[in-house]
């Protein structure tokens, strides 16, 4: 489960940062935090029944999607960046809600042997994607910034495995999907994004699902 988990894990990370890379991060965010759905239908497979809240947030976060995925550039190779954006978003979704899945499950044995061989798969895995796609090394000024984000990561990975022993799954994973509201407001403040009105919206309505799921 474990090696599964960081297979899973990095190739999250891949789509989800190079859509972050050629897309606009206050819509890639929150379409990558709908994976909270794939615990939550595996809880309904298993017998879980949902609240009202909980089926009407996951209602808002299918609108969200819908209404985010619209894009608002008016150049052809901007619209298709978009919507590749849009695209690797999703399959970012999908792969931390498996991850979601198998951490759960490798957490209960033991939360250090998950994180440690998650890192057996993840390290070699994303090395092996940047010799073969041939991307160049980090600059020098960069590499703190990058132990930084990898340190924060381990954290937030080894407090979910945490939280996961100590609280129902549905629970544990809509609330790690709450990042999507840091990251959006951090696009805001600090990049100083826009988005178009339906956009907006739609990041909204997928933000609001989501409290509604942990809420219900």
């Amino acid at each position: 489960m474990s090696l599964a988990a960081g297979g899973t894990s990095v190739i999250s990370l891949i789509a989800l940062f190079r859509a972050l890379a050629i897309g606009t991060m206050g819509v890639v965010a929150p379409l990558s935090a709908t994976g909270v759905a794939l615990p939550i239908a595996i809880g309904l497979i298993t017998g879980d029944r949902p609240s009202a809240a909980v089926a009407l947030g996951m209602a808002a976060i299918v609108a969200g999607v819908v209404m985010a995925s619209r894009s608002r550039h008016d150049d052809a190779d901007q619209r298709t960046a978009g919507r590749w954006s849009i695209a690797l978003a999703l399959v970012a979704a999908v792969g931390f809600g498996g991850y979601f899945v198998l951490a759960d499950a490798a957490a209960d044995g033991s939360i250090l042997w998950l994180l440690a061989l998650e890192r057996t798969v993840s390290v070699p895995v994303a090395l092996g994607a940047a010799l073969a796609l041939g991307a160049a090394a980090p600059a020098r000024h960069d590499v703190a910034a990058l132990v930084a984000t990898g340190a924060l990561n381990l954290a937030g990975t080894g407090l979910y495995a945490l939280a996961s022993t100590r609280g129902a799954l549905s629970v544990v994973a809509v609330a790690a999907t709450m990042y999507p509201v840091v990251t959006a407001l951090l696009a805001r403040g600090v990049l100083g994004e826009r988005l178009a009105p339906v956009q907006a919206a739609g990041v909204g309505a997928a933000m609001t699902g989501i409290v509604l799921v942990l809420v219900g």
